[in-house]
């Protein structure tokens, strides 16, 4: 078998060329099928949230990612590679009331819940199709056809279910920690909300100093041999 010969290298043909035998031979899903029956692997990675566009960090993730699922299969397991998008959060649903010139005190008032949730599903799904090219063009292998989606019932029941095995399990215990909390959202933040871009901002106070004076006849002993005037600020 003789195998091509590049004169001129150009790493996009060639990534592009790659991509098309891929997806015109099926490897990826001959990966999964030629594998039935193996010992299953499975890899757990935090979905992505599609109502914003990839970034250079996204793309140096995934890569490092795919790493491990390849390896299994190289090694003969049968790794599942179903995508997800992770669709709850404060940003999501902060940037649909700019959007609508709400604040959350106006759902239900101003906007139904069924309507507001809607608006939610819609945002969050906005650059898929992006995300969709990004996650080929790298050769990021993962099943983009049947993706979970986190805001589905099916997912959320799932989650609850696993909570009550392991609470079953006493694994879990009730404590209580200090958590930030955001007056005007109305809600708690966690720690990757609190990472957001303009979270914190320097401000200027003005601070109001007020000088008092004391009746040096009704303070304690160790004031009254003060010479001058005592003033309380």
């Amino acid at each position: 078998m003789k195998f091509e010969e590049y004169k001129g290298l150009d790493l996009p043909k060639v990534a592009e060329n790659i991509l098309e035998y891929w997806k015109e031979n099926n490897i990826f899903e001959k990966s999964v099928t030629n594998r039935e029956g193996g010992e299953g692997y499975v890899f757990f990675e935090g979905p992505p949230s599609a109502n914003g566009m990839p970034g250079i960090h996204h793309v140096m993730a995934r890569t490092i990612k795919d790493i491990f699922p390849r390896y299994k299969t190289m090694k003969g397991y049968q790794v599942k590679r179903k995508a997800g998008w992770d669709t709850h959060g404060l940003p999501i649903e902060l940037g649909v009331e700019k959007e609508l010139g709400i604040t959350k005190e106006d759902i239900g008032k101003k906007i139904s819940v069924e309507e507001y949730n809607a608006a939610c599903k819609k945002a969050v799904m906005r650059y898929t199709d992006v995300w969709n090219k990004m996650t080929e063009q790298v050769g990021y292998w993962v099943d983009m056809e049947d993706p979970y989606i986190t805001y589905k019932s099916k997912y959320m029941e799932s989650v609850w279910w696993l909570l009550k095995q392991i609470y079953s399990k006493d694994l879990i215990y009730k404590g209580y920690t200090i958590q930030p909390y955001s007056p005007k959202a109305g809600t708690g933040l966690s720690s990757h909300e609190l990472n957001q871009p303009g979270t914190y901002q320097d401000v200027t106070d003005t601070t109001v100093t007020a000088q008092f004076k004391a009746n040096k006849e009704t303070l304690p002993k160790a004031f009254k041999n003060v010479e001058g005037d005592v003033f309380f600020i």
